[in-house]
């Protein structure tokens, strides 16, 4: 059983064991599952995360107010630009802005761990799993450790933008798809947990401030943002870079500050960019045609 970041780099250290198999048999134990029916799970799971980040990608999804209608497609036909950051980064963005698409259009996307930042992990799975030319057991495995540092991080502090700002919706995402791109890539449980700890720290009070108080801007940006500190946080991690203060450590100053934050910027749609005249121009909009 485990409880913190910490205790699952101390039980690698004391067993031995990759970090999916400590997550593993705690989760065999919680719920009683064989290891065969966990994994069917996840792979049902990553199912709905690869069709999810792929579907706007050819062809917009069409959704109330379409703030961020077409987003996936016009960054995927950038893809082969002469860009800044690349195909790698840019290809990783646009399956985040996929999601985010699916996930407004009230399409079928899975929450990892909520609905507002469902293209982080996804992206960041399918990216890095890519690079490496990962087996579906390694990209399951990672996603597994995902979900065990998301569940630190559920019981610890909490991953609703409601109650925490986006910091606990996309950074929790950041986090835990940083610990997945660093077990993909190879990485021992203490990298893991330093990626988490900078992904964390790279977000840390970031306001929820959704437009017309739908799910769509500035969320999608975000996902495509997390996506990309996912992936550089397991880099800073992998190339020995300590997040210095504790991943656990983290995760509480992301939840007191989060606290902290007044109600306007938690979700709400009444503060940051919501608030702004084209904001407020578009809840506008949306109370006219009856949508609140």
């Amino acid at each position: 059983m485990y409880n913190t970041i910490a205790d699952l780099v101390e039980e690698q250290r004391r067993t031995g064991e990759p970090l999916h198999r400590i997550i593993l048999k705690n989760e065999m134990e919680l719920s009683e599952l064989s290891e065969d029916e966990i994994y069917n799970g996840l792979k049902k799971r990553y199912e709905v995360m690869v069709a999810s980040a792929n579907k706007a990608l050819q062809r917009p999804q069409k959704m109330v107010l379409g703030l961020i209608e077409g987003q996936a497609s016009r960054q995927q036909q950038y893809v082969g630009a002469e860009s800044i950051c690349g195909p790698f980064l840019n290809e990783l963005m646009a399956m985040a802005l996929s999601c985010s698409e699916v996930n407004a259009s009230m399409g079928r996307i899975c929450a990892a761990p909520t609905a507002g930042s469902c293209g982080i992990l996804p992206a960041v799975l399918l990216a890095v799993a890519g690079r490496y030319g990962s087996s579906e057991k390694e990209i399951l495995s990672a996603l597994l450790v995902a979900g065990g540092f998301g569940a630190v991080i559920v019981k610890n502090a909490t991953v609703s933008g409601a109650e925490g700002g986006c910091q606990a919706e996309c950074g929790a995402a950041a986090a835990m798809a940083a610990a997945a791109a660093v077990t993909l890539a190879g990485g021992t449980a203490e990298m893991a947990a330093n990626a988490c700890g900078i992904a964390l720290m790279n977000v840390m009070g970031l306001v929820c401030d959704p437009v017309a108080g739908l799910v769509q801007l500035p969320c999608s940006y975000r996902n495509a943002s997390g996506a990309v500190n996912a992936v550089l946080s397991a880099d800073l991690a992998l190339a020995g870079q300590s997040s210095v203060i504790p991943a656990d450590q983290c995760v509480d100053a992301m939840y007191r500050v989060g606290k902290k934050l007044p109600m306007e910027l938690r979700e709400t749609a009444l503060g940051g960019i919501a608030s702004q005249p084209a904001g407020k121009a578009y809840a506008k909009q949306l109370k006219e045609i009856g949508k609140i």
